[in-house]
C-alpha cells in the first residue's frame, strides 16, 4: 500500500498562510493534492496539519485530514522525518501502515503526477527516491565575500580548472520524497547509498520561501502553461 502525506502546518512566517495562499488561481496546497490524485498511485492522500482552515481547504480538494497534528510536531523545529513517522504511527494504530510513503510538500506547484509515478517505480530496491536538479553553475568555482569586502574562492585549487571539466553537482528540489516505511522509521540517511535520484529539469524547479520567490514562481508557472 502506498500513502501520500502532505505536511502543511499553519505557522508560516516569511509568507503568511503560504500553504493556502492563492497561487495562480488556486490555494497553493491544492496544486499538490491534484498532482497526487492525478498520479493514481495512492490508496490515501493525507494532509498532516495543525490548522483548521488548511484542513478545510485540503478536504474540499479531495484529501483526507484524519487527525490534527500535535503541537510538538508543528513548531519551527519539527523535522519532516518526525512528521512522517507520526503519520506512520497513526496509520499503524488503524491497522493500515503502508509499505511505502511519499512526503509531498504543500508548496510544490511545479510537481507533476508523472514524476510522482516515476518516483514510485524507482523506489524498488532503494530506501528513498529524491528528485534533484543540477546547479546552473559549477559549485567548485563558488566564491565568498570576506569581512573586508574582498572575494576569495571556496576551493582555490579549482581556479585554473575549466568549468566544463568539473563534476556536475545536484541539489534536492524540495517537491517530494518517496521512502519505505522501514527507512523512515529507522532514520536511514536520505542522502546516502540507499537513495536513488530522480533528475528533473531546472526550469521546473523553484524554491518559494520569500515574496520575491513567490512572484518569480507565478511568472514561471504561467509561462509553462
Amino acid at each position: 500500500m502506498s500513502i501520500c502525506m502532505i505536511p502543511a502546518r499553519g505557522g508560516s512566517k516569511r509568507i503568511p498562510r503560504k500553504n493556502i495562499k492563492e497561487f495562480c488561481g488556486k490555494p497553493m496546497i491544492v496544486h499538490s493534492i491534484e498532482a497526487a490524485l492525478n498520479s493514481a498511485v495512492f490508496e490515501r492522500i493525507i494532509v498532516s496539519t495543525d490548522d483548521a482552515e488548511i484542513a478545510d481547504v485540503a478536504r474540499a480538494a479531495g484529501a483526507e485530514v484524519p487527525f490534527t497534528r500535535p503541537t510538538e510536531y508543528s513548531d519551527d523545529h519539527a523535522t519532516t522525518a518526525a512528521v512522517i513517522v507520526h503519520t506512520l504511527d497513526f496509520l499503524k494504530s488503524e491497522g493500515a501502515e503502508p509499505q511505502e510513503i511519499c512526503c509531498l510538500y504543500a508548496t510544490a506547484p511545479f510537481v507533476r503526477a508523472e514524476d510522482i509515478r516515476k518516483g514510485r517505480e524507482a523506489l524498488a530496491g532503494a530506501d528513498y527516491v529524491i528528485p534533484v536538479t543540477s546547479f546552473a553553475f559549477p559549485i567548485q568555482r563558488a566564491v565568498r565575500i570576506t569581512q573586508n569586502q574582498r572575494l576569495e574562492m571556496l576551493d582555490p585549487d579549482q581556479y585554473k580548472t575549466r568549468s566544463q571539466d568539473l563534476e556536475e553537482a545536484y541539489h534536492d528540489v524540495g517537491q517530494f520524497y518517496w521512502g519505505t516505511a522501514q527507512a523512515w522509521r529507522e532514520g536511514r540517511a536520505a542522502f546516502g547509498a540507499g537513495a536513488k535520484p530522480l533528475i528533473l529539469p531546472r526550469y521546473r524547479v523553484q524554491d518559494i520561501d520569500t515574496p520575491e520567490d513567490w512572484t518569480r514562481a507565478e511568472a514561471l508557472f504561467r509561462a509553462l502553461g
